[in-house]
């Protein structure tokens, strides 16, 4: 096909031409940017560079990553939020009132993670943690065998593989069987679902949808507003959250990432209806269905001792709830902070806190993924080891394949075990759960897991560190100018 246009015009002309559309593409975007991107001014920055120095492929990420272009679909889930919360169901909410063996520090977390979340420590949870992906997986599977009302599954990710296709037929016989089955897929994590593989779901009665970003194309396809909660409840009295999507690789079979080491959490006890709160209100933001039947909020019983709390957040919560929790976990640390992280790009105020807390002689680890993660992720996060190996913060790259845990325990009396990186992109735009555990016996776990796992790193030396290259210097650096949009 021929333009006419083009027919008498050199070759001279036309990438002239092409320069000139593309600058000014540019230009007209440096406006746009300015005006909409208020909340986060080194965000601002990072996308102007972005878009100044990468003619039109600067200006196409923006369109693709923009953090405010959905800002209206937002406002509809703080709605929608708003409410199912005053629809919620009274079990498991009203929570735990007494303070007995809690110290101050404990319960200004208590009180943070009640006004940023809205939910309040329930007493009487039982919890089992997961670090190999291959028994959390066969937990996961006989949970579901013995399902006998209903099933409710969020995912991020959800590969239509070997493990995939066999999750999905023990949902198609469970629901076979007349068990409920709802399957709520994020709409780009899990882009790889087709309707060939969803069709045999959807026609055995199972109830699917997609958490999309908005209606139109261009919001459908947009990075942000992303659900990257991993959730299931079985009965209403059986949840899993934690690290973990479905897929081969994270069985260890991918031969990029190799071993996957992971952290899931299997709980029992009145905690599991605020997992299923966040569940049936992400439901309703995706579908319209108001799931309110007391079936499947039953009346908790005491399945152990454990003071816990589901905790949620995502874009449109204000302040962000874990950026909040946080940072003031953190602040609150005495003895140690322990902290494990796929992701690890912290915001100015994350990365001051953890230098705060080494420079007050808290001893504070870090272990993040080695080189098997992403390229740009890697070495934005290895921008931030100067400060931090220079305030004392001990620092531990994963090396045996890919670490994927997503947990911070404080003074060996606290965690937090879920879904949120250390990351911009976690704490401001995914939708995001963990759950917050007021419980030695949980927090010695995973500080023990994480004795293990050193045995699988390379602990970063100060001294050699400041040697490094100037080529290795060179990539951090660039990496890192583009840490608000990673």
């Amino acid at each position: 096909m021929s333009w006419p246009i083009f027919e008498h015009m050199g070759a001279e002309v036309v990438v002239g031409l092409s320069t000139f559309l593309g600058y000014l593409f540019t230009l007209l975007l440096v406006p746009w940017v300015l005006l909409t991107k208020k909340r986060w001014p080194a965000s601002t920055v990072a996308w102007l560079m972005a878009i100044v120095t990468l003619p039109v492929i600067g200006g196409v990420l923006y369109l693709l990553f923009g953090i405010d272009r959905l800002k209206k679909r937002v406002s509809q889930h703080r709605s929608r939020r708003e409410t199912m919360h005053r629809l919620r169901p009274v079990q498991g909410w009203s929570g735990w009132h007494t303070h007995e063996g809690f110290h101050d520090s404990l319960l200004r977390l208590v009180r943070v993670a009640k006004v940023v979340c809205e939910t309040t420590p329930t007493f009487g949870n039982a919890f089992q943690l997961y670090h190999e992906t291959s028994v959390a997986f066969a937990e996961i599977r006989t949970a579901l065998e013995a399902a006998e009302q209903s099933i409710h599954l969020e995912y991020y990710i959800w590969q239509p593989d070997r493990l995939g296709t066999e999750l999905r037929d023990l949902l198609i016989k469970k629901a076979q069987q007349g068990i409920a089955v709802r399957f709520l897929y994020d709409s780009v994590g899990s882009l790889r679902l087709t309707r060939a593989f969803l069709a045999p779901m959807r026609e055995a009665g199972i109830e699917v949808s997609a958490f999309s970003p908005g209606r139109t194309w261009r919001d459908r396809w947009s990075f942000n507003f992303r659900n990257h909660r991993k959730i299931i409840v079985i009965d209403g009295k059986i949840g899993f959250t934690g690290g973990m999507n479905v897929g081969d690789e994270y069985l260890g079979l991918s031969e990029h990432f190799g071993y996957w080491r992971d952290t899931h959490l299997r709980m029992e006890g009145p905690a599991v209806l605020q997992l299923q709160h966040v569940f049936v209100t992400d439901w309703y933001s995706a579908t319209g269905e108001e799931l309110t039947d007391d079936i499947l909020f039953p009346a908790p019983v005491d399945a152990g001792t454990i003071v816990a709390q589901v905790v949620s957040g995502g874009p449109d919560c204000e302040p962000s709830v874990f950026h909040s929790l946080m940072f003031s976990a953190i602040g609150e640390a005495k003895h140690t902070v322990t902290l494990e992280t796929s992701y690890f790009v912290p915001t100015p105020s994350l990365c001051a806190a953890l230098i705060s807390a080494a420079q007050s002689g808290v001893r504070t680890r870090v272990m993040v993924s080695g080189p098997v993660t992403y390229w740009t992720t890697y070495h934005a996060c290895r921008s931030f080891y100067d400060e931090l190996l220079q305030a004392g913060v001990e620092i531990y790259e994963y090396r045996r394949g890919q670490l994927h845990s997503k947990t911070l325990t404080i003074d060996g009396h606290w965690s937090l075990v879920g879904t949120p990186n250390f990351d911009p992109r976690s704490v401001y735009l995914n939708f995001e759960v963990a759950v917050a555990i007021y419980d030695q016996g949980v927090a010695v776990q995973l500080e023990e897991q994480f004795d293990t796992d050193i045995n699988d790193t390379v602990r970063i030396d100060p001294a050699e560190w400041v040697q490094r290259s100037m080529w290795e210097q060179l990539k951090e650096n660039s990496c890192r100018m583009f840490v608000p949009v990673l």
